[in-house]
């Protein structure tokens, strides 16, 4: 019954993430941490996992449509990617299923949960606000932030908050690139934010798994889930009220983050 549950989870997130394209990570992690019990350190393992595996296909469709601006990907990544290997390397050192490791994941979980709970409400009003489209003659200058640092420091930023809560890598990363990039259309905004999370996600899940933090049978049942519910959810996206949805999330985000914090 309990495999059952977790495929059912699986596909629940799956159709959220179609729907509104919120990070798996903020929905999956506390359901599986408050209703299945898992560890803290073995949620958020499995999980960087199960979101490197769901948003490859999205990344593959979004590349084909050639709609991902690989310079924005790779300047994030700069600094997102070493970001990454120095705090597993923190972990490892520490121990992931040490008590103060736990209590560092959760705290950082619950407050990661309210930033993605604000990010996502501040989209639900504001989203539509971003710019549809842009002139191809037009679109160098819209690719390019206003420092170079910029985009490798809040990447660093995005990779320690990812690694450590596996939550940051999708509403957080869109405002993240909202601001860098104010000129760009939102659809290219989101494109890029999703090719980012897929290597961000796989180097830091896979960096978990060689510590021991990844429950692979559990992984399966979960990706069993979501796969079908993405799809569902990326086809009924059109026939939702996407700020309703949005807004109840940001809801439902904040309360997991503060309860997490009360541990």
């Amino acid at each position: 019954m309990h495999e059952f549950a977790f495929v059912f989870a699986g596909f629940a997130v799956g159709l959220v993430v179609g729907l509104t394209g919120v990070g798996g990570g903020s929905l999956m992690t506390p359901l599986l941490i408050f209703v299945f019990g898992i560890k803290p350190h073995l949620a958020i393992g499995t999980d960087l996992l199960f979101a490197a595996f769901t948003k490859m296909g999205g990344t593959v469709s979004l590349a084909r449509a050639r709609v991902v601006d690989w310079r924005i990907v790779g300047q994030v990544a700069a600094g997102s990617i070493p970001a990454s290997l120095a705090t597993l390397y923190l972990l490892q050192r520490l121990g992931p299923a040490n008590p103060a490791t736990q209590t560092l994941m959760t705290t950082t979980l619950g407050l990661a949960l309210l930033l993605t709970a604000a990010a996502t409400f501040y989209k639900a009003v504001r989203g539509k606000a971003a710019p549809s489209k842009i002139a191809p003659e037009l679109l160098g200058q819209a690719t390019r932030a206003r420092h170079w640092a910029l985009p490798v420091l809040f990447g660093a930023v995005i990779g320690t908050l990812v690694t450590i809560t596996s939550v940051g890598a999708g509403a957080v990363g869109v405002i993240v690139l909202m601001l860098l990039y104010p000129a760009l259309p939102l659809p290219r905004i989101v494109a890029a934010d999703i090719a980012h999370a897929v290597p961000l996600t796989l180097v830091a899940g896979l960096g978990h798994a060689s510590i021991g933090s990844v429950d692979w049978p559990l992984l399966l049942k979960l990706l069993a889930g979501s796969l079908p519910g993405i799809w569902l959810g990326a086809h009924l996206v059109h026939k939702t009220p996407d700020r309703v949805i949005r807004s109840l999330l940001s809801v439902l985000l904040a309360y997991a983050g503060v309860k997490l914090i009360s541990i």
